[in-house]
């Protein structure tokens, strides 16, 4: 088994759940008010390290607990009109500041993002969130130069006259979505993956 609900352990299993983890189960196993989630072992992480490529079995249970959490939470990965939105992070036995790397907000998309917006009746929100999104994918997942996503969001705020992140509009942050994206295609080779499944599976790798 190479996925964890975070019901199913305690911190005593850091060597194999990771710090953050197993404390998360612990925090579950004493009715703490932890969202569900599961964690992937560092058998599975080691697996890849030494093979390249992720151990037999785990992409099916991954989608078992992601289908677990959908039922959990009421919501759907990927739902247009009220997306399930997830973390990837990683951990490790012993806390490792500056080290370890975060994905937010994976299954938004082209029409997600529009549900979140509903959702939220915030339409700056759910742009921006987009926007972090395929920043930290970019950098993290496909190895982009973070400089490159900074100078954009830099020469967005410019031309809008500001000088924080909160206040761009929601036009001019859809307009930011557009440039990323264009950035990840040119040097990614592929455009940003639309499917919450493979931006999930991705991530994870």
């Amino acid at each position: 088994m190479y996925v964890y609900d975070f019901r199913d352990g305690d911190r005593s299993m850091a060597d194999i759940l990771g710090g953050k983890g197993a404390n998360l189960a612990e925090m579950t196993k004493l009715h703490l008010p932890v969202p569900p989630g599961f964690t992937i072992t560092t058998e599975a992480c080691r697996h890849y390290l030494e093979h390249g490529g992720n151990p037999e079995g785990l992409d099916a249970e991954i989608s078992t607990h992601v289908a677990l959490l959908e039922e959990q939470m009421g919501r759907r990965l990927g739902d247009p009109r009220d997306p399930l939105l997830v973390s990837v992070r990683s951990g490790a036995r012993f806390s490792m500041p500056g080290m370890m790397e975060t994905v937010l907000n994976i299954g938004l998309n082209d029409l997600s993002v529009d549900g979140l917006a509903a959702i939220a009746d915030d339409e700056r929100f759910a742009w921006d969130a987009y926007r972090r999104l395929l920043q930290m994918f970019g950098k993290t997942v496909l190895g982009i130069d973070g400089e490159e996503f900074e100078s954009r969001l830099d020469a967005a705020k410019e031309a809008a006259g500001v000088t924080t992140d909160v206040e761009l509009a929601p036009d001019q942050l859809r307009e930011l979505v557009g440039q990323v994206k264009a950035l990840i295609e040119r040097d990614s080779g592929s455009p940003f993956p639309q499917d919450p499944h493979e931006q999930l599976l991705r991530a994870v790798r």
